[in-house]
């Protein structure tokens, strides 16, 4: 079973056994000579059988009781790898007979001696003759040596203990022998003979030639293939065509790596791997067997330091040999301490390395960096809106060191990436983007536990009355408990649910506005795509198509499409949330909204998203999207309780600083602009069509109201356009509602 990109590029190979059928034909005829020579000399002379050999056989069973030899011609060994077990009994052998003489009496010699190459188990999971010399080899059967020919004849007799990977010498020893009988039928020279014997007994174990690096997707496509298929979907030669197209999957498995590396980055050195000595150092071969040994996690590789100079050290890199690590691959390490805190920067490389240190670095530029592992982790998910196709998918920072996927299993808090679907009900419940909410600080008492709830915007900034879009474009916490208060919490439920998200585990207070619920970043990307594509909500799937192995297509996917919304409603959010991007201006006043890194770094207009921290920074998130795209980023530690922690400013780290507390802003959104940059190459920028039931209508920043052609444009659905003109006091009519600022 083989998972591939939208692009054909290979993702993924799964099953029992490895096959690759090829004509016999496109076999080498050297190939089947050593076959022949080793397994079936008379071949093309006997029935099926082989009376000759069964006699020799039956003579020593007879005499010592021994059923080694079992005189198996290619014929017999094809019936019995289709047809019967492997155990040796006397039934057994006399069915294998009898069907040995039915197959020649329907198939050619050809027919069958094709069938047997394809089929013969080699060894490692390989089955046939062109399997096997991709495992053993990397090649196709065109490029085989004569001694490579020789050495895959020679291990059907016991391919687990004649390859040569477990076992090169009795692997050269068999070698030997095929080639030995081929020089004695006369099917090879002798000057071809020693050539091939003094051939070095050299092969690796080459696994699927995986073109495109997404793992975690490549499982969520295989368990769904099992759902399908059960276990024979192991066994059908499945061709499994995912959704994801491989210039964006490398763009977003690229954007998380490097977003949690920089994230590791500001956060100090927590020192080497291990010491492998203090006193006399490791010799040359030693420090290459012990790397030989080690993992390595792209892009970080095992190194092991042999001398440090003042500003430099020498070192020893995993199958690259000696290397140097200059000072601009050291001078950032600085000694972790806490999340919260780091130690000052090295004036030395022996401030931060040791000769026998083992440490990690990746490469930088021409030369290299000194890394590590990350504590952090985070995930990276992208649709087509329209129709819920996963375009790109990274659940963690590698998959061989952690199999668990955050983009599809982690259940994290929200944080303020929850508001857009709080203020997609308020919208439809009296309000507008020009409504005027009051941003002061809330106290709300709580008689059943005694204490005072004061939630808190963040900064700790406020504002008084404040329109809606602002407030949505620059997060604003307590306008959201406000608007959550007029519209009602199970309003807010209901829209959830709408969304997609599970809102049994939900709880119903007003601490949802704030982002208390949890979600994976794959319902967060599907419920973002409702704004994106117009109002409906969309079911994300990975699996575009599968195919059995003749080609014939056993499974079509068909997006499952449900209005949830109007189009108008849909359209207020997404202008709100692309001021989140390109800010806006009050009272004569310029203000950024929380994503204003995104419309610097990618400079088109059709972007809109919504950042997300929760409480102590334990999450930070970047929901976002275009026409086109719409992907959502997560930056967290696995362990739940843990903040992400706020660094010192340090000038050693250029571009990768961030000095100051870890946001969604700063931590998440860079990974989704650097996955966007790619993604959004091939789409140029869209102006959203406007509904028909959107008016606009010139209002006055201060107070929402409509002016006589001052002021800015705001959209309405119509009817719910201010009927006031001038600026408003407490209390703000439209829309046929009254809506009255309370300070709590």
């Amino acid at each position: 079973m083989r998972v591939f990109s939208q692009d054909g590029e290979l993702i993924s190979q799964y099953g029992e056994q490895r096959r690759n059928p090829i004509a016999i034909e496109q076999m080498p005829p050297q190939l089947i000579a050593a076959f022949l020579a080793t397994e079936d000399a008379r071949f093309y002379e006997h029935p099926g059988i082989d009376p000759i050999g069964i006699t020799r056989a039956a003579v020593i069973w007879l005499t010592t009781g021994e059923k080694r030899q079992g005189a198996s011609t290619i014929t017999q060994q094809v019936a019995r790898n289709f047809f019967l077990s492997r155990e040796k009994t006397v039934i057994r052998k006399i069915k294998e007979i009898f069907l040995a003489l039915h197959i020649e009496s329907l198939l050619t010699k050809d027919e069958i001696l094709e069938l047997y190459l394809n089929k013969i188990p080699l060894g490692h999971r390989s089955h046939g003759v062109a399997a096997a010399a991709q495992v053993y080899y990397g090649k196709t059967l065109d490029q085989l040596t004569l001694a490579e020919m020789a050495m895959i004849a020679g291990l059907p007799q016991a391919p687990s203990v004649l390859n040569p990977i477990r076992s090169p010498q009795r692997a050269g020893e068999r070698r030997a022998l095929v080639l030995g009988r081929m020089l004695e039928t006369g099917k090879i020279s002798q000057a071809e003979y020693d050539q091939a014997m003094a051939e070095p007994v050299a092969a690796r174990y080459h696994g699927a030639e995986i073109t495109l690096n997404a793992p975690y997707l490549a499982e969520m496509a295989h368990q769904f293939a099992l759902t399908l298929f059960g276990d024979e979907a192991y066994t059908r030669g499945l061709n499994i065509y995912t959704t994801v197209y491989a210039d964006e999957q490398q763009a977003a498995t690229q954007a998380l790596v490097d977003g949690l590396l920089a994230y590791d980055l500001r956060h100090g050195y927590r020192g080497p791997v291990e010491q492998l000595w203090q006193g006399t150092p490791w010799g040359a071969e030693r420090i290459r067997q012990h790397l030989d040994e080690q993992p390595g996690y792209w892009p970080l590789e095992p190194a092991v330091v042999t001398a440090v100079a003042e500003r430099s050290a020498t070192m020893v890199v995993k199958g690259k040999g000696e290397r140097s690590l200059d000072w601009d691959g050291i001078k950032w390490a600085r000694r972790y301490i806490a999340d919260n805190r780091q130690g000052n920067a090295p004036r030395q490389a022996k401030d931060i390395l040791a000769s026998g240190d083992q440490i990690w670095v990746r490469p930088l530029g021409e030369g290299w960096m000194l890394a590590q592992l990350p504590d952090i982790n985070g995930a990276l998910v992208a649709l087509e809106p329209h129709s819920g196709a996963v375009t790109a998918l990274v659940g963690g920072f590698n998959f061989t060191l952690n199999k668990f996927n955050r983009a599809e299993q982690a259940e994290r808090q929200m944080g303020s990436n929850i508001k857009p679907f709080i203020y997609s009900a308020a919208l439809d419940n009296g309000f507008t983007l020009a409504s005027m909410v009051n941003d002061a600080p809330i106290n709300h008492w709580d008689a059943g536990s005694g204490n005072a709830w004061r939630p808190r915007n963040s900064p700790n900034v406020y504002d008084g009355p404040i329109r809606v879009r602002e407030a949505l474009a620059r997060s604003k916490n307590v306008v959201s408990i406000r608007l959550l208060r007029d519209t009602g919490i199970p309003v807010a439920m209901q829209r959830l649910n709408d969304f997609g998200f599970n809102t049994a585990r939900i709880p119903a207070t007003e601490s949802l506005a704030l982002g208390s619920p949890s979600a994976t970043p794959l319902e967060m990307a599907t419920g973002y795509a409702a704004f994106a594509n117009g109002g409906s909500k969309v079911t994300p799937f990975v699996v575009e198509r599968i195919e059995d192995a003749h080609g014939q297509v056993l499974y079509q996917s068909k997006p499952v499409v449900t209005p949830i919304i109007s189009p108008e409603n849909a359209f207020l959010v997404t202008d709100a949330l692309s001021s989140a991007i390109w800010g806006g201006s009050s009272s004569g006043r310029r203000w950024n909204g929380t994503g204003w890194r995104a419309g610097r770094a990618l400079e088109r207009k059709d972007i809109a998203g919504k950042t997300g921290t929760t409480n102590d920074s334990r999450d930070a998130w970047f929901s976002g999207f275009t026409p086109d795209r719409v992907a959502t980023a997560w930056v967290g530690f696995d362990d739940f309780g843990r903040p992400l922690g706020r660094t010192a400013h340090n000038p050693n780290l250029g571009s990768e600083q961030v000095a100051g507390g870890e946001f969604g802003a700063s931590t998440a959104l860079p990974i989704w602009i650097d996955y966007m940059k790619v993604a959004l190459k091939d789409f140029p920028e869209r102006q959203r069509p406007v509904p028909e039931k959107l008016v606009t209508v010139n209002i006055d920043t201060g107070s929402g109201l409509r002016t006589d052609g001052r002021g800015l444009t705001e959209y309405f659905v119509e009817g719910s356009e201010p009927r006031r003109y001038g600026r408003a006091g407490g209390s703000q009519q439209f829309g046929g509602t009254s809506i009255t600022d309370e300070l709590f």
